[in-house]
């Protein structure tokens, strides 16, 4: 027996149609050919990840451009380091 697997798109309407409890777990869950605990757990994932769609992307970025420049200027120190010790090595001067 194989597993079934659900599109996110699929997981998200099943969620969304929980969240808004018209109907019980157990009568959506059904109609959709699923186990309640399954969209129990949709549900919850749904509700936990919703604060994140509503976080300011700009504070994300500007922690990933200090990512990323923090990492540049690593590799260029070590890059730097790689060209003077072969410099030494070779006897060229600037």
């Amino acid at each position: 027996m194989t597993r079934k697997t659900f599109s996110a798109s699929f997981k998200a309407k099943a969620a969304i149609e929980a969240i808004r409890g018209d109907k019980t777990l157990n009568e959506i869950a059904s109609d959709l050919g699923i186990h309640p605990n399954q969209l129990g757990q949709w549900k919850r994932q749904a509700l936990e990840g919703l604060p994140e769609v509503f976080t300011d992307g700009r504070s994300k970025r500007v922690k990933d451009h200090a990512d990323e420049r923090d990492r540049l200027y690593q590799q260029i120190g070590k890059l730097q380091y790689e060209l003077d010790w072969l410099k030494k090595k070779t006897g060229v001067s600037e």
